[in-house]
C-alpha cells in the first residue's frame, strides 16, 4: 500500500493494491468496496478483542496489587470506558501529536521493564537461553509450522486451536489497519528500509523481550518444580493451570525484589499494557476511519470517534454477555475473530502479485530490463560480425546539425572511438 500510494499516486485503500489486477474500475466498484468493508471488519474484532483481553489483564493487575478483590463484569466495563476514552483522544489528535507521543512514552516504558525484569531475574540463564531458542526455532521451524491435530491427542488440538490458530487469526485481523499506518509513516523510504524496519527489527526486539520474559518465567518454574511449589501455577484438585490474564504480575511478585519495589513494578506493567492496547487501537480507529471516507489522509473527527467509541461497544458487550465469567464471553470474540480473518489470508495472497506485478511495471525496474536487453543484443551482435575477435562497446551520440559548436558535442570522442574500432 505505501508502494501504490506514494509512488503510483493511487488511493490510500486496501481496493486500490488490487488495480494491477483487477483494473481501476473493479477497484473502484462493487468488489473494492466489498475488499475494504472486509478489512473494516477484520479491523473492528480483531481491536476489540484486543480491548477486552487488556482489561482482563489490568484487572488482573489490580487484584495482584490488593488494590482491589475479584473483578467483576463493571469494573472490567469500566476499564474498556477508559481505555476507550483514551485511545479515541489519541487518535482524534492525530498521528503526530498523541499517537507518537504515547508511541514514544511506550517504548521507554517497555525497555525500564525488561531492563528491570532482566537484572531482577536470572540474568546468566537469559543470555544462555536466548541463543539456544533461536537455534532450536530454526531447527523445529518447518516441522512445527506444518503440525496439526492429526499427529497428536487431545491436549494438541486444544493447543492449535486456542493458541496456534487464534493467534494467527488475531494477528491477521490486524493487518489491514498495522500496513495502512506503516505505509502512512514511511513515506521517503525505499522498499529495503521498509522491510527492514517492519520484519527485521521487530524480530530481533521480539525474541529480546520473550527471551527475557519467557526466560524468567521458565526459571521461575523449574526452581519452584524443584521445591515442590506451584510457581506460576495454579493447583486445584490436582490440576496444574496457568492465570493467563495476570501471568505478567505473578512472574513480577516472583521476583527477588523488596515489596515496595514490586508494587510499583506491577503498576509499570498495568500502564505498559494499557499504553500497549491504546496505540493499537487509536491506530486501528484512524485507519477505519480513512477506509470508510475513501482513502482520505485526513478523515473527520467524528468518524474517528465514531469507530473507536465502537470498538469500545463492541469489546464491552462481549464481557457483559459473559455475566459472571467475561473472559468466556470473549472466547465468542475470539472465534468472531477467526472468522473475520479467514477471509482476509485470500486478500493478503493476491496483494503478493499485486506488488509483485506493480514491481515490474516500476520505470526502475523497466529501465533495468531494457538496459540489460540492449547490451545482451549488442554483444550478440558483436560476437556475430567480428567472429571471436575481442571488441568494445561504445555509445555513439547522432547529433547530425542540432549542436552548433562541434566542440562542445558529448557525441564527439565516441564517434572518433567508434571509428577506431
Amino acid at each position: 500500500m505505501a508502494y501504490g500510494t506514494y509512488r503510483l499516486g493511487r488511493k490510500q485503500l486496501i481496493s486500490a493494491a488490487f488495480t494491477s489486477i483487477f483494473g481501476i474500475r473493479t477497484v473502484e466498484g462493487p468488489v473494492g468496496k466489498f475488499i475494504n468493508i472486509l478489512a473494516i471488519f477484520a479491523t473492528l474484532f480483531g481491536t476489540a478483542a484486543s480491548l477486552g483481553l487488556g482489561a482482563l489483564q489490568i484487572g488482573s493487575g489490580l487484584t495482584s496489587n490488593g488494590w482491589m478483590g475479584e473483578i467483576g463484569t463493571p469494573v472490567l466495563v469500566a476499564i474498556v470506558a477508559i481505555l476507550t476514552a483514551c485511545f479515541v483522544a489519541s487518535a482524534v489528535s492525530g498521528i503526530s501529536r498523541g499517537i507518537q507521543w504515547l508511541s514514544n512514552i511506550n517504548m521507554v516504558l517497555a525497555v525500564i521493564l525488561a531492563m528491570i525484569v532482566f537484572v531482577a531475574g536470572p540474568t546468566l540463564f537469559i543470555l544462555n537461553l536466548i541463543p539456544a531458542a533461536v537455534g532450536d526455532y530454526a531447527r523445529d521451524l518447518a516441522e512445527m509450522s506444518s503440525r496439526t491435530e492429526a499427529v497428536g491427542d487431545e491436549a494438541l488440538r486444544t493447543w492449535l486451536s486456542g493458541w496456534t490458530i487464534f493467534y494467527w487469526a488475531w494477528w491477521i485481523s490486524w493487518t489491514p489497519f498495522v500496513g495502512m499506518f506503516i505505509a502512512r509513516i514511511s513515506r521517503g523510504r525505499t522498499i529495503r528500509q521498509f522491510v527492514t524496519g517492519v520484519l527485521l527489527v521487530p524480530s530481533i526486539v521480539s525474541v529480546i523481550w520473550f527471551g527475557i520474559f519467557g526466560g524468567t518465567a521458565f526459571n521461575i518454574q523449574q526452581e519452584a518444580d524443584k521445591a515442590n511449589q506451584p510457581g506460576l501455577m495454579t493447583v486445584t484438585d490436582g490440576v496444574a493451570s496457568i492465570d493467563f490474564d495476570g501471568a505478567l504480575f505473578n512472574l513480577v511478585k516472583n521476583l527477588s525484589m523488596p515489596g515496595w519495589l514490586t508494587a510499583a513494578v506491577i503498576v509499570l506493567a498495568m500502564v505498559l499494557v494499557a499504553i500497549f492496547f491504546i496505540t493499537g487501537a487509536d491506530s486501528a480507529s484512524l485507519i477505519m476511519s480513512s477506509l470508510s471516507s475513501n482513502g482520505s489522509s485526513e478523515p473527520k473527527r467524528g468518524l474517528v470517534i465514531f469507530w473507536g467509541t465502537l470498538t469500545g461497544a463492541v469489546a464491552a458487550v462481549m464481557l457483559l454477555a459473559g455475566g459472571d465469567e467475561p473472559s468466556e464471553a470473549l472466547s465468542g470474540l475470539q472465534r468472531i475473530t477467526i472468522v473475520a480473518a479467514l477471509p482476509f489470508v485470500i486478500v493478503m495472497l493476491l496483494l503478493c502479485f499485486a506488488l509483485a506485478k506493480d514491481l515490474r511495471r516500476d520505470p526502475l525496474s523497466l529501465r533495468k530490463r531494457l538496459a540489460t536487453s540492449v547490451v545482451e543484443r549488442a554483444i550478440k551482435t558483436g560476437v556475430e560480425q567480428h567472429r571471436g575477435v575481442q571488441f568494445d562497446l561504445v555509445t555513439r551520440h547522432d547529433c547530425g546539425d542540432s549542436c552548433p559548436d562541434p566542440e562542445d558535442c558529448p557525441g564527439g570522442s565516441s564517434v572518433v572511438d567508434n571509428d577506431k574500432k
